[in-house]
């Protein structure tokens, strides 16, 4: 059998995602009245950031099946030029997994967190951070995503773990 770790999601916060790039939220900031005063505005919730000045900004929906715990990880990728985005629109919760990177360019598995995050909370992933693909829990889910792509393998870096990763939750 395959060597498996475990790790235990915990609820996503601004300051545990900060290693891995920022969670984009209404009231993580002061807002500004909007709208002859019906909305409140948040600027600037996170940076946007392409290290390829050929790169065009890819605004895309994700619709995401719903998966239940526990959720086997066997693989990471990661956006070495781009940061990218992910906002819901419509979801219950959904489960977001992220990973330091060794010296050597590959993920720190000894360092994967998991985060349960909320319906409200976006998360924008720092150039090159590893991270899992999206996953729905409970119910299926879709998400705007953004990112800077040119058709290239940098648009995208997919790394096969070799071990399998259980997150509970």
């Amino acid at each position: 059998m395959a060597e498996q770790r475990v790790v235990q999601a915990v609820p996503l916060t601004a300051e545990a995602f900060l290693p891995f790039g920022r969670v984009v939220s209404a009231g993580l900031q002061e807002g500004a009245s909007a709208n002859q005063g019906t909305a409140v505005r948040f600027d600037f919730c996170t940076d946007l950031v392409t290290t390829r000045p050929g790169a065009r900004a890819n605004l895309a929906v994700f619709r995401s099946k719903a998966r239940q715990f526990p959720i086997d990880l066997t693989l990471l990728e990661r956006h070495p030029c781009s940061t990218q985005v992910f906002i819901p629109m419509i979801v219950s919760r959904y489960l977001v997994c992220v990973a330091p990177t060794r010296a050597d360019g590959a993920p720190d598995l000894d360092g994967l967190q998991a985060f349960l995050c909320a319906p409200g909370q976006g998360v924008a992933y720092a150039v090159g951070t590893w991270h899992h693909p999206m996953v729905a829990l409970d119910t299926a889910a879709e998400f705007s995503m953004l990112a800077w792509e040119d058709g290239s393998a940098l648009d995208c870096e997919v790394r096969q773990l070799g071990v399998t990763i259980r997150v509970n939750g």
